[in-house]
């Protein structure tokens, strides 16, 4: 039976990198939108500026990038549902490792990609994440993870994020019934949110790999203390923590994520279950909740409607170590064809991916249903 691993750090859900390098100039909700430097149009009408006249979305993503690779159909629908109501989309491809991949992914997908296409114009001698359009707009709107997509209305930057959740601002955008001024501010707000979150993710991943637990769960606890949202990221972490020291109360916890902050975030859930069934975990029987894992595993598996490879086969192992081969091998068997090709996992995520990610680092970011990708 095949089985995949989660590290500690993929149970914190998908985490953010850092580009390196800031921008010399900041990006955010409000400000006029930076020109379009690309090297190459691929696809579309092709544009030498932004029409202050036009509302444009200008969609940042690449051909490595599973959760934009997911995106992309979302992107074209909305681009079909606003063709006649001045809406121009614009996919510029980024952070690429090799850009001649770029016109054949682009001819792959077809009719999945009917709007313009662009590469970023990367001068020679430089690395990838300084292509004019990376620094311009990515880089200097501290946004490190794609896919991400910036609505351009009257020449302003109007909302900047995952294109999917891009729906309902876009609606409102284009109705006229968006308060630009509420938006900018809700971006500063968040940001500095960011920045405080960023500073714990450091600290705790500090005390993980130096394996100080007792001091890792200390942050943890302060920080759901102060930020109870925060439980939705920090809870699978804590709940490993907790599990491998053999502490009282770990499954109530547990189950608590289960039925609470991670209720409808099937990859969290996925990974909480794998911490209980791994066979490489080294739990003692005694401490191995199947019980729990089976439940997680379960609702992941409904969130995902069967057909997630990487939650069935964790549903598999669920089932055959709670007494039941059978139902494990034919979890095992229906998950063979979901199984995508390439990395694992890229293809079934939608969200964003991180930049430089090393092994066992802790970013923020967390399970929201909006997954990003980062440059490796």
């Amino acid at each position: 039976m095949r089985m995949l691993r989660f590290s500690l750090a993929a149970g914190m859900g998908l985490l953010w990198a850092g580009v390196s390098g800031a921008s010399a100039d900041t990006l955010t909700v409000g400000d006029p939108a930076p020109p379009l430097t690309v090297s190459k149009w691929v696809k579309g009408e092709k544009f030498d500026k932004l029409d202050p006249a036009q509302t444009y979305v200008v969609e940042f993503w690449a051909t490595w990038c599973g959760p934009c690779r997911a995106s992309i159909p979302h992107l074209t629908e909305l681009q079909k549902e606003y063709k006649d109501k001045g809406v121009k989309f614009i996919g510029v491809s980024v952070w690429e490792q090799d850009q001649a991949k770029v016109e054949p992914f682009v001819k792959e997908m077809g009719d999945k990609m009917v709007y313009s296409v662009a590469m970023d114009d990367v001068p020679a001698g430089e690395g990838r994440q300084k292509g004019k359009m990376a620094e311009a707009w990515m880089a200097a709107a501290e946004e490190n993870g794609i896919p991400t997509a910036f609505v351009v209305k009257k020449g302003k930057v109007a909302w900047i994020g995952h294109p999917m959740s891009m729906d309902k601002p876009l609606e409102k955008i284009v109705a006229g019934d968006y308060d630009l001024s509420a938006a900018a501010a809700e971006r500063r707000e968040a940001k500095a949110a960011e920045q405080k979150t960023n500073s714990l993710f450091t600290t705790l991943s500090k005390h993980l790999r130096a394996k100080e637990h007792k001091e890792a769960l200390e942050v943890i606890d302060k920080a759901i203390a102060e930020t109870p949202n925060l439980e939705r990221q920090l809870g699978p972490t804590k709940f490993d923590l907790m599990l491998k020291a053999g502490a009282s109360g770990s499954s109530e916890y547990g189950r608590k994520l289960v039925e609470g902050p991670l209720k409808d975030q099937a990859m969290p859930l996925n990974n909480l279950a794998w911490s209980i069934v791994d066979p490489d975990n080294g739990l003692e029987p005694a401490r191995r909740d199947v019980k729990l894992a089976l439940q997680a595993a379960e609702r992941a598996n409904e969130l995902t409607k069967g057909d997630n490879y990487a939650i069935l086969d964790t549903l598999a192992k669920c089932y055959f170590d709670s007494g039941n081969p059978a139902r494990a091998a034919e979890l095992q068997e229906k998950g063979r064809p979901a199984r995508p090709p390439g990395r694992p996992g890229d293809e079934g995520a939608t969200g964003a991916v991180p930049q430089g990610r090393q092994e066992g680092e802790l970013r923020p970011g967390g399970p929201g249903p909006v997954p990003f990708a980062h440059p490796r």
